[in-house]
């Protein structure tokens, strides 16, 4: 009942917060939300973890990107392809990945999400460094035209919210059960009966295809897709939002996430604003330091809550109990 409770609260604050906030930086919100909670899908329920998450984010970008600017197909069609590239590309890396475990299986990742890079440097398409300009938003099932930021918001609420209960669904279904018993003993798993490959190819492949869609959403709310969003960084960046907000949480990596790039987009502001209220000229070279105050940010998760913001705030909550 509590979890229906704020389920409901948080549909009610996104309802109401584009009258209240930037649309477009609201959807960049939740575009990386959703990419956290399909990152977390695979590590926190599956303890698969991938160095190579970027590389879904950014390819269904491209795919979209191009569907939509290039071949002028209709907003859902180029959505579905770049899902639907995503899930492709899930499925050759996790092949050839869930073959190792541990680091190993990680750097796998790491070495084909780098191939990936590499890909889009070189081809055409993608047109390299310049990266892919011009994506037009189009309309909504050929009614709403998605160029008022209003309406896209809602609409990019409704996909990331389907994804999200998708992502819920699965964690407490029968599957996802069987994933935390093989993240928990992996052997005990496979004496059962399981076979344990198969569940983790097929949840590297929905963490890919959910990967893919908030890394569609983002190009078409943006207009454009670079290569920062198949780089190894962003890889790292994803795995700072789910440990900040919570590994094998459900609201964790959305919280991480929020936090993570509030900081990218609103920590010159606040420099500014500490800089004119102090006036101490230091504050205002913050918004260069991002990089520096996110991986203050990792080390004092890593130090101090390792169980990341939601993780630590459910164990209080037991320790109470």
């Amino acid at each position: 009942m509590n979890r229906k409770i704020v389920y409901a609260l948080a549909l009610a604050a996104a309802l109401l917060a584009p009258f209240v906030g930037y649309p477009v930086f609201l959807m960049k919100l939740l575009c990386f939300g959703l990419f956290a909670c399909a990152f977390n899908l695979l590590v926190g329920y599956a303890g698969l973890l991938s160095f190579g998450h970027a590389a879904f984010f950014g390819a269904a970008g491209y795919v979209a990107g191009h569907a939509l600017a290039v071949l002028g197909l209709p907003f859902e069609a180029g959505i579905l392809l770049g899902v639907l590239a995503a899930a492709l590309l899930g499925l050759v890396m996790g092949a050839l990945a869930i073959r190792r475990q541990g680091i190993y299986f990680s750097m796998i990742t790491l070495a084909l999400a780098q191939m990936v890079y590499f890909a889009a440097l070189r081809a055409p398409f993608t047109h390299g460094e310049d990266g892919l300009q011009g994506v037009p938003r189009g309309h909504f099932l050929g009614m709403l035209d998605l160029g008022n930021d209003l309406t896209l918001y809602y609409v990019v609420l409704g996909l990331t919210g389907a994804g999200f209960a998708l992502i819920v669904r699965t964690v407490h279904s029968p599957f996802g059960q069987v994933l935390k018993a093989i993240r928990e003993n992996e052997p005990r798993a496979i004496s059962l009966g399981y076979e344990t490959d198969r569940y983790k190819l097929l949840a590297f492949v929905l963490s890919a295809a959910l990967a893919g869609l908030a890394g569609a959403l983002k190009t078409v709310v943006l207009g454009f897709e670079t290569l920062t969003d198949v780089h190894w960084t962003m890889s790292g960046l994803v795995i700072l939002m789910t440990l900040v907000g919570g590994m094998g949480t459900l609201a964790g990596p959305i919280l991480g996430a929020f936090i993570v790039v509030a900081l990218e987009n609103k920590l010159g502001d606040l420099g500014n604003f500490l800089a004119q209220a102090t006036h101490v000229e230091w504050f205002a070279a913050l918004g260069e330091s991002v990089g520096i105050v996110t991986g203050l940010i990792f080390v004092a998760c890593v130090m101090l809550f390792r169980r990341g913001i939601v993780g630590e705030l459910a164990a209080l909550r037991q320790l109470r109990k």
